[in-house]
């Protein structure tokens, strides 16, 4: 067991290596960076119209970039050498690993922070939309998939199939709209906050006041995640009960005269919830790393989310960068961990070196 882990530990190493050269490289070829985004605020113009600028400036027929007109060469080099462009490709990346493996993901180029920085204080909103999601999602999609499994066929069956699949099909962020324009004072009524974790006041507010408040934000935005994620889960659920529940084991504990509920919940429960149990890892640190950009943005919720996709759009390489350093991390330890709670639920299964 321990040779195979730390086998695994050391195929990372190469993993991760080869994620992040892969995506050096293509965003060597990505027009508008930083340098010309620069450049075009020197010019009068904002980010977008530079980088539009930008690749009509490159675009076939036209002669070369001109991008950089009007600005004076020396002030160019003084903002390559701002953003470390000075130096060739090759020179940087070595420097992006260096810093990497001392866990130091560089400083932002347009927040003027640490990577570690800014991520610590995004982390609030995912950990809050990530943790209450993933919580609901299993809390109702186990025991519903279970009362669908006894209840196959019914009425019951059918009519919660029905909901699950109409959830399913709504996509959250119209879910989210939807809850906007009825709950949050669109045409109907206002119950609750149209933005924010928390009120502006709420470092004032009492401690059960504090915990009211934070859950009355969240209350609309999570609704929205959750609705349309709990589908998959809940039919994995009945599956995997039904395909026990056909097993030899229960008609013949059945036949014995044991009582259908001691047979469900002492023998299939245990053995039907080994697929769900191995999934436990890998979809709780997503909850907290995958925040929709979508909700984050239609509920003026700054997350993790959100500081991605405007990194990309700002091409803020250190945030780019240093983020996906984490996730890759998180994502290749999670792999393993998620292979080795399936020995843990599962005994039979075994590591052979």
């Amino acid at each position: 067991m321990w040779s195979y882990i730390l086998k695994r530990l050391l195929l990372m190493i190469p993993t991760l290596f080869g994620i992040l050269l892969i995506t050096f490289i293509v965003i060597q070829f990505v027009p508008g960076g930083p340098v010309e985004q620069m450049v075009a605020q020197l010019q009068g113009r904002d980010a977008a119209g530079g980088e539009v600028g930008a690749r009509a400036a490159t675009a076939p027929g036209l002669g070369g970039y001109r991008g950089r007109q009007g600005v004076d060469a020396a002030k160019i080099e003084e903002i390559k050498k701002l953003y470390g462009f000075d130096k060739p490709a090759h020179e940087r990346f070595v420097q992006m690993l260096g810093q990497f493996a001392r866990f130091d993901l560089g400083r932002s180029f347009f927040h003027n922070k640490d990577v570690w920085q800014l991520i610590k204080e995004k982390l609030p909103v995912s950990i809050s939309l990530g943790l209450w999601t993933f919580l609901l999602t299993y809390l109702i999609s186990v025991p519903l998939g279970i009362a669908k499994a006894v209840r196959a066929g019914t009425g019951f069956d059918t009519a919660t199939t029905f909901v699950v699949l109409l959830g399913y099909a709504i996509p959250s962020f119209v879910l989210g709209v939807v809850l906007l324009v009825y709950f949050a004072g669109g045409s109907f009524v206002q119950w609750f906050p149209l933005r924010g974790l928390v009120s502006s006041n709420w470092h004032e507010l009492s401690v059960g006041h504090k915990i009211a408040d934070y859950f009355w934000h969240i209350a609309l935005p999570v609704s929205a995640m959750v609705i349309g994620g709990f589908a998959v889960i809940t039919i994995l659920t009945k599956n995997s009960v039904l395909e026990e529940i056909r097993k030899q084991y229960v008609m013949t504990a059945r036949a014995k005269g044991v009582d259908d509920r001691k047979v469900l919940w002492r023998h299939v429960f245990r053995n039907a919830m080994i697929p769900i149990m191995t999934g436990f890892p890998a979809a709780f640190v997503a909850a907290f790393f995958t925040g929709s950009l979508l909700i984050e943005t239609l509920f003026s919720l700054d997350g993790l989310g959100l500081l991605s996709y405007e990194s990309v759009i700002r091409r803020d390489y250190p945030v780019v960068f240093g983020s996906l350093y984490v996730y890759t991390i998180i994502g290749l330890l999670t792999n393993l961990i998620r292979d080795l709670t399936y020995v843990w639920v599962d005994p039979r299964v075994k590591f052979f070196d």
